[in-house]
């Protein structure tokens, strides 16, 4: 059996993944209730503080030696939407990735002067209250009604404190897009829960039921085809992007760090949702996919060298990296599952860190304009130092999360596929390592324009600011130069997934 489950009781003390859920979402309410009080700003980083070691004691508690869904919680009510919840590694590495990121957020959001700050705040734990739930729900209809939810709260956000005249017509693309992705996750659910109502008379949206029941490989198809589409808008994957780069360039850098965390989710939805339900389909359609995504790799590769903007350039290297990550879970094959997920991990991370420098290079000069920026490492060179140590992880250079896992994906693409295709595909990451550097040398080692904003004086790091590019330094590297636990994390939930293919 592919699923089996340890009671929380068994791991830990007290029930710790409601508590994940329902923690944030306290906070959030009880800063919209006390939004005149002069204690907001500590009660948003006390929770969370509190989420990001909630976390950490889950991880210590979790039993890596085995692939059983762990800290599971069972409430049976509600029918089809009876709350069932439970974790292994890959959702605990998500969920750290959650808690740190959102932390951060806080802070800089805060550092920024974000106002109303309790509404800001609010939101932020209200994201990370439905990311929580998101990453350890077992019944894909709540996963689907919290990535509605999910996602309005980051178009509020993005909304509420944008500052560019098209914002309005970037928010209605991101809705335009968001909501074609969540109709297609809606269809796809209601074919399953059809298919386990048809074969077991009874409507299940469970992730255990739905895994017991038999499919028609057409059906798989069409299932495969509704979910793996509806994924692929919000991750986004090539040529389903087109909402990223606007979102990017008109949104506020401020918050983008929440949206760009937002879109791992769907790459972990393919393998907590997709992989186990529709093998047979996923085994049809894999070397298409693969292709499509060594495509998406080359052509955002060679528009973020086109780009002027450092928000558009960053917005196309997510789209160009999130190609890798698709090709290695689409090999088929456990090497590859690994690298994707530590290149998920890593990849989120990083654009969060590219995106926070670059909202602290806006807040100095008032433009994200390459030709317009230049000599900032003078003034500014430890956040100079982040951008570049966030860019080298992207690549996947030695000394960073992203080498290992970079790694393990061309290794297994090599077995699967042969050398062309991954040369293609290492090309695109030389491709990647040309525009980061290029956008690093432009804005912080090139002389700075005569008459351009950063030729004036320019701030230097706040202690704030310096608290939270020291705390992405130190997680670079040290995941980087230590990976060993993640990987632990991993290895025994991706091993049953790869059981499913051992074939291919």
């Amino acid at each position: 059996m592919l699923f089996t489950e340890l009671s929380w009781s068994l791991n830990s003390p007290y029930p710790v993944l409601i508590i994940l859920q329902l923690l944030p979402l306290a906070g959030a309410l009880l800063i919209l209730a006390m939004k005149d009080s002069a204690w907001l700003k500590q009660i948003g980083l006390l929770v969370a503080g509190a989420e990001m070691m909630l976390v950490i004691d889950m991880f210590t508690r979790y039993d890596h030696t085995t692939a059983v869904m762990q800290f599971s919680e069972r409430l049976n009510l509600f029918g089809p939407l009876a709350y069932h919840a439970a974790v292994d590694g890959i959702s605990i590495v998500f969920m750290l990735l959650t808690a740190l990121m959102c932390l951060l957020v806080a802070i800089y959001g805060i550092i920024r002067g974000l106002k109303p700050v309790s509404r800001f705040l609010s939101v932020l734990l209200g994201i990370e209250s439905s990311l929580m739930a998101m990453f350890s729900t077992m019944n894909l209809m709540w996963f689907v009604i919290l990535s509605t939810v999910q996602l309005g709260l980051v178009g509020y956000m993005l909304w509420r404190w944008a500052q560019s005249p098209e914002k309005d017509f970037a928010l209605t693309r991101f809705y335009q897009f968001m909501g074609l992705g969540i109709l297609l996750l809606l269809a796809g659910t209601l074919a399953l829960g059809w298919n386990a109502a048809h074969e077991t008379g009874q409507w299940s949206f469970d992730l255990y039921v739905l895994a017991q029941v038999p499919m028609l490989v057409g059906f798989q198809s069409v299932v495969f085809f509704l979910l793996f589409y509806g994924f692929s808008i919000r991750t986004p994957f090539f040529p389903l992007h087109g909402w990223l780069p606007m979102i990017a360039e008109h949104g506020n850098i401020a918050v983008a760090p929440a949206l760009f965390l937002g879109i791992k989710i769907g790459i972990y939805a393919l393998l907590r949702f997709v992989f186990p339900l529709v093998p047979d389909a996923i085994i049809q359609w894999h070397n298409y996919v693969v292709g499509f995504a060594v495509v998406g790799i080359f052509y955002a590769a060679l528009l973020a060298m086109l780009q002027i903007n450092l928000r558009r350039l960053i917005a196309f290297a997510v789209i160009s990296h999130t190609g890798i990550i698709v090709m290695g879970l689409f090999s088929l094959h456990h090497l590859a599952f690994q690298g994707a997920v530590l290149l998920s991990i890593t990849f989120g991370l990083a654009a969060a860190t590219l995106s926070i420098v670059t909202g602290m290079i806006y807040r100095r000069t008032r433009t994200t304009r390459l030709d317009k920026l230049g000599g900032l490492f003078d003034h500014i060179p430890l956040i100079g130092i982040t951008f570049f140590i966030a860019g080298l992880s992207i690549i996947g250079m030695p000394g960073t999360p992203g080498f290992d896992a970079v790694h393990l994906v061309l290794e297994a693409s090599i077995t699967r596929f042969g050398g062309l295709l991954t040369i293609a595909a290492a090309l695109g990451n030389v491709l990647a390592a040309g525009f980061l550097l290029w956008a690093f040398q432009r804005a912080f080692l090139s002389p700075a324009p005569e008459h351009g904003p950063a030729s004036k004086n320019v701030a230097p790091a706040s202690p704030s600011e310096l608290l939270v590019v020291g705390i992405i330094i130190a997680v670079l590297l040290s995941t980087g130069f230590y990976i060993t636990p993640l990987m632990e994390l991993i290895e025994m939930p991706l091993e049953s997934i790869s059981h499913l293919y051992p074939g291919e």
